[in-house]
């Protein structure tokens, strides 16, 4: 199908943007020309320029046509009427119009013919196939017609008919000049138009790709103002602050660090993209920032990608346990056998009556080590079977008030040196009672042995408390020791992994594990002053109020 045949089809009535500009430009073309001749036609009094054949006329053509001028200005702000009709009334009115003013000025040799030019040309633009010759067809006999008509009145002589036919060819020449030009103004503009909907397409798209993205990801401009932010993202950083044109360091002062960390090495190691770590909005997940530049300018755009870490931690320890459960199970029966007859051999040995203090010691750290090793298998064991949780709804201060006391009584840890801390009377948590247990019992244990300085009291303080911003509860282990070394921050939580002496690797390993199959989350952060903190952050009560039984047991 042809251009013409498109633009045909596509409805009488749907004008473009193109073709409003035309008409309007016509529009006030016919109003500053009446002006014109008007004020021509005054100053030139008593003998005028033009109009002297009729000068009564004269002014009153000039009246109608200003007028109807104003009539099609209004209506073609209004985008109104259809294409047709519109062409074809402008040709009537500009060619009746003209025609009659050239009568009352004593026919062609005014040279009002002239203004028959512009909007012939106009309209020729807007005309679809062989309207264009129409238009001239309407122009040339307006033009002849008024040359009779002047000629019977005397004004004009049968000389002017030649004139007469030479603007009717002119008047032709243009309509059929312009008849290319607006086809090809056509395709221009049907092919914009195209692209302009295809690009919108693609900005829906791409806007509709980026917020249904599983993975997190914003742009962030040279001002360090959000450009572009999708849900996942979002809800990271916060969804009441992070939207799109706030500042990122009001959103999150700890990525706009790690942003301008990143852009400082970039310029010194252009051949590097360093990353780092940060605490999510609702304080239960650790998010790895990962940067790119948008485009060549300087300074450029910056995309973010945020990874929730905790999730590929989890998917780790998941293949972790996975193969400790099925290489544990395959010879745990192998390695009890012979560590309990190791073990029941130097009990046995320890009892010896003739063994001096060195032989004893030996025959102690014998039985030590089996203990240590069956301890290993038992965890593993315990870790690889765990049964699914029966999480009960449970009123923490009153139950870690009773841990404190079981805990100091077992490892007759003094109870001043156990410090428990509630922020309010009403914190609740869902989560299986045994299993909150066990993970508080590793938790402050590990406090217990290793976080204290050298020579000084151990001691333990555990905090209940809300996150300030998502009002999640959590639980806090906090001592003054050591500290974790840098280096291994990212390990503490693996299997088998230990500094001690003494220990096994396993605790915060299965702490970790029990606390993600209850929903919650256990992260650990250096405590300012010296020390570690560990925090226990519990799933979100709203998942669990509502789906809760009522009379559920309240421990």
């Amino acid at each position: 199908m042809s251009s013409q045949a498109e633009a045909a089809a596509s409805g009488e009535s749907a004008q473009t943007d193109l073709a409003w500009r035309i008409v309007g430009l016509t529009n006030l073309y016919r109003l500053l020309a009446v002006a014109a001749m008007l004020s021509i036609h005054l100053l030139t009094q008593p003998l005028p320029a033009f109009g002297s054949s009729a000068p009564r006329l004269f002014r009153l053509v000039l009246a109608g046509y200003f007028a109807l001028a104003a009539v099609l200005a209004f209506a073609g702000r209004r985008h109104w009427p259809g294409r047709r009709t519109l062409v074809l009334t402008h040709a009537l009115v500009d060619a009746g119009s003209i025609a009659l003013l050239m009568y009352a000025s004593g026919g062609v040799n005014s040279n009002l013919g002239i203004l028959m030019v512009i909007p012939v040309g106009s309209m020729a633009l807007l005309a679809v196939g062989r309207e264009a010759l129409v238009i001239a067809s309407i122009a040339a006999l307006a033009i002849l017609a008024q040359q009779i008509a002047s000629q019977l009145q005397g004004y004009s002589g049968t000389g002017d008919y030649l004139l007469a036919g030479v603007m009717g060819a002119v008047v032709f020449l243009v309509a059929a000049s312009a008849w290319p030009v607006a086809n090809r103004l056509r395709e221009s503009e049907a092919q914009v138009r195209r692209q302009e909907v295809d690009l919108a397409n693609m900005a829906q798209l791409s806007q509709y790709i980026v917020q249904r993205l599983r993975e997190s990801i914003l742009v962030v401009d040279p001002t360090d103002r959000i450009r572009l932010i999708n849900e996942s993202a979002a809800e990271m950083l916060g969804d009441a602050a992070a939207v799109p044109g706030a500042l990122l360091g009001e959103v999150s002062p700890r990525l706009l660090y790690l942003l301008t960390t990143w852009r400082s090495a970039a310029e010194l190691l252009p051949g590097e993209t360093p990353q780092g770590t940060f605490t999510a909005a609702d304080g239960a997940r650790i998010v790895e920032a990962h940067f790119a530049p948008l485009g060549a300018a300087e300074p450029a755009p910056v995309l973010i990608f945020l990874e929730d870490t905790s999730a590929l931690a989890t998917r780790v320890q998941q293949s972790k346990l996975a193969a400790l459960g099925r290489l544990t199970a395959s010879i745990a029966h192998e390695i009890r056998n012979p560590v309990g007859a190791m073990s029941h051999a130097a009990q046995l040995l320890g009892e010896s009556s003739g063994l001096g203090p060195a032989e004893l010691r030996m025959t102690e750290i014998m039985r030590s080590n089996a203990q240590r090793v069956s301890a290993i298998v038992d965890n593993v064991l315990r870790l690889s079977r765990r049964e699914a949780p029966q999480p009960e709804r449970i009123a923490l201060p009153e139950w870690c008030a009773r841990f404190r006391e079981e805990f100091c009584a077992t490892t007759q840890c003094d109870l001043a040196r156990f410090h428990l801390q509630a922020a309010a009377a009403d914190l609740e948590a869902s989560i299986d009672p045994s299993q909150l247990h066990q993970i508080l019992w590793n938790l402050c244990e590990n406090a217990y042995r290793h976080g204290h300085s050298e020579g000084g009291a151990p001691g333990v303080e555990l905090l209940l408390a809300r996150l300030a911003r998502y009002g999640r509860v959590c639980l806090e282990v906090s001592d003054r020791g050591p500290g974790v070394a840098a280096a291994d921050v990212e390990r503490i939580f693996e299997p088998f992994f230990t500094r001690g002496a003494q220990g096994t690797g396993l605790g915060l390993f299965l702490a970790r594990e029990l606390a993600e199959i209850n929903g919650a989350t256990l992260l650990y952060e250096p405590r300012k002053g010296g020390g570690s903190t560990f925090r226990l952050v519990f799933a979100d009560s709203s998942r669990w109020a509502s789906v809760m039984l009522p009379g559920a047991p309240v421990l």
